[in-house]
């Protein structure tokens, strides 16, 4: 009863200010107009009437709808996407989406599906994607196959089910993913695999079912793009089962809460009756490694190593040519050339990331990879006084270079010479020592990307990133300026092909006016988490069209004269400033809500000052700085008093000067 007169009370006061609040609190989201709706966790059980029919895309996740029919959505019509996650969802009758005919994913995952009538998914004339995960089926009898012709995924996780084995008319031909990860399959037959002999280039995925047993032949009737046994423990009988089988890439990774077999290289013999492009065999053990351990890796293409507790890699290792891609990441190698690279004389992409032990580049130790074209060694703890010269030594092929993530490196006069045809650089978070006055990317004719993101880099070196004529991604940020200050001579003169410039935590305070004069391409600059003024703004002047993001810096008002600059920008982000709302920034604050189509974290923009309107978003501030009635009247009564003390003054001065004639 008191909430109903305090109700009552409140309706009285703010015309129902109660039913408001209570609509808002189920109010779908709306992403894109009449298309795109978010109804999720609202507490619905029904869909609600703000809906318009032309919606295409529905996240209805983590409501309550215990039983759908065909009534539950027949007014969506258009439905291509929908999703039902978590809805308690245990009955889904006849006929349930007949309308629905341009129907292409559905999302069924998390409810405890108790009925699904065998024409419930009838009407979707192109349902390409399903997912029953985590539903409690036991049994693929449970799935209605009629209208599945045209299904190109079917997720099945985290279910019971023992047994692949599908029904008879279960339609297969255009299936191209199948999981089944996270269920109880231990055993897989001949007969279980038939129904899928009509699926091509299918990914299947039976990640975390501990299979124990795979009847020979299974696999052979079929062309797999990827298999998935991970969490295996016994890999023999996943090489003995997939004997005469064809796949692009298997996957035998495992976890490390499972107390899997050690990799021996008798185990991996099975490799030389299956045909596999590429391999992954992260976090195993190898029991007795040697060149032999590869012997029947010779169709492999790429192979993934990661934390496989490697020291070393053997040399001597034959018929590898094949391989073009290798992952070495989170091992224990001391030095670089442990790694054997000679074993690997076709090899384009080698990762080695996050090494345990701290890694020294040595010298020369992938010479042999002439063919080289990227390279991460990032997150290795990597340092070295005089790099990169003599350790990337005959990779002049090399177009993508990470060495992130390190201990400080010293960089001499082109210190990239060995790889002259590099077009990406990232160095971000290893401090760099440049030791030449000169820049060590001057020979980087055709780098387009350079990433120095916090490399304490002497700024003042203006010769710094000479030499890089087709340059148009450059991150400097969290590397600071002299005196926080970017003057008219810099070491960004000469960057006139940069498109992209990020200059965020750079310590700013003010930016010259002629600082990014040669800079005309520039189509995003990012000055955010500065302590720039307005001021700042007149060195954009030149520039239109780009996305400007000035957050968190130290603006507060923004002259008249400044905003042609910023009215001939795409996008602007003027979030978390100390903006002031009065009538000093009144033009600004006119422009701001003409232009809020430009502008971008719109919520974040805030009033700093006055105190009456501080947290209080710019687009919401209505000011009337015009003079008010009151202020009429004072002005009056002033003119009124003035004129009287005129009047006076003059009656006084005539007095005066007629008693002195």
């Amino acid at each position: 009863m008191a909430f109903d007169v305090s109700c009552f009370f409140w309706v009285v006061l703010f015309s129902a200010g109660c039913k408001v609040i209570t609509s808002l609190d189920q109010m779908c989201v709306e992403k894109e107009a009449n298309k795109t709706y978010n109804c999720e966790n609202l507490g619905l059980s029904e869909i609600p009437d703000t809906l318009p029919n032309t919606t295409e895309f529905l996240e209805f996740s983590f409501n309550f709808l215990p039983t759908i029919h065909n009534r539950t959505f027949s007014r969506l019509m258009n439905l291509t996407f929908l999703d039902l996650t978590r809805c308690q969802i245990n009955w889904i009758h006849e006929d349930t989406f007949q309308s629905h005919h341009q129907l292409s994913t559905l999302v069924l995952t998390g409810n405890p599906l108790i009925f699904m009538a065998e024409t419930s998914l009838n009407g979707p004339k192109s349902l390409k994607h399903l997912f029953l995960i985590q539903t409690g089926i036991s049994n693929l009898e449970f799935i209605p196959v009629h209208n599945l012709e045209n299904l190109e995924s079917l997720y099945l996780g985290s279910n019971h089910i023992s047994s692949i084995k599908f029904p008879k008319d279960f339609p297969a031909r255009n299936l191209k993913v199948l999981d089944f990860q996270n269920n109880a399959i231990h055993h897989l037959s001949r007969e279980d695999m038939r129904s899928l002999e009509q699926a091509t280039n299918l990914s299947l995925n039976f990640n975390g079912n501990n299979v124990k047993g795979i009847e020979l032949g299974a696999f052979d009737s079929t062309v797999f793009q990827s298999l998935n046994f991970g969490g295996t423990p016994n890999l023999s009988v996943i090489f003995n089962g997939l004997q005469n089988s064809t796949t692009q890439s298997l996957w035998l990774g495992t976890f490390e809460d499972i107390g899997d077999e050690d990799i021996s290289s008798a185990m991996l013999k099975g490799l030389c009756e299956m045909s596999v492009e590429s391999l992954n065999l992260q976090k195993h053990h190898f029991s007795d490694i040697s060149s032999t351990t590869f012997q029947c890796f010779t169709q492999i293409q790429e192979l993934d190593l990661t934390a496989t507790h490697l020291k070393g890699l053997p040399s001597g290792i034959k018929g590898l040519n094949l391989l073009k891609k290798l992952v070495l990441s989170v091992n224990h190698f001391d030095q670089l050339c442990q790694i054997s690279a000679a074993n690997f004389p076709s090899l384009t992409h080698l990762y080695i990331r996050g090494n345990v032990k701290k890694l020294d580049l040595g010298v020369g130790c992938l010479e042999k990879l002439g063919n080289l074209q990227t390279l991460d060694l990032s997150h290795n703890d990597i340092e070295a006084s005089d790099c990169c010269s003599l350790q990337l030594k005959n990779l002049s092929h090399l177009h993508t270079l990470n060495l992130s993530h390190n201990e400080p490196l010293g960089l001499q006069s082109q210190a990239f010479k060995e790889c002259p045809q590099l077009e990406l650089l990232d160095l971000a978070f290893t401090r760099l020592h440049i030791n030449a006055p000169q820049s060590p990317f001057q020979n980087l004719h055709f780098l387009q990307v350079l990433n120095l993101t916090y490399c304490f880099l002497d700024t003042s070196n203006q010769h710094l990133l000479a030499g890089l004529p087709v340059l148009r991604h450059l991150n400097l940020k969290g590397n600071h300026f002299q005196d926080g200050t970017i003057t008219r001579t810099n070491l960004l003169q000469t960057m006139d092909s940069l498109e992209v410039l990020i200059l965020s935590f750079c310590g700013l305070l003010s930016i010259d006016r002629q600082a990014f004069h040669s800079l005309g391409k520039m189509s995003h600059v990012d000055l955010s988490h500065n302590s720039l003024t307005c001021d700042s703004i007149d060195s954009l002047s030149h520039l239109k069209g780009i996305y400007l993001n000035l957050a968190a810096n130290n603006i507060n008002i923004i002259s008249p004269h400044l905003l042609p600059i910023l009215s001939q920008q795409s996008t602007i982000n003027l979030s978390h400033n100390p903006l002031d709302c009065t009538c000093s920034n009144i033009h600004f604050l006119t422009w701001y809500k003409e232009n809020l189509h430009k502008l971008e974290g719109l919520e974040e923009t805030t009033c700093a000052n006055p105190p009456s309107l501080r947290g209080v978003k710019l687009s919401d501030v209505k000011l009337s700085c015009g003079i008010t009635a009151i202020g009429i009247f004072f002005l009056i009564v002033f003119l009124l008093l003035l004129a009287i003390l005129l009047f006076f003054a003059v009656k006084y001065l005539l007095r005066w000067k007629y008693q002195h004639i």
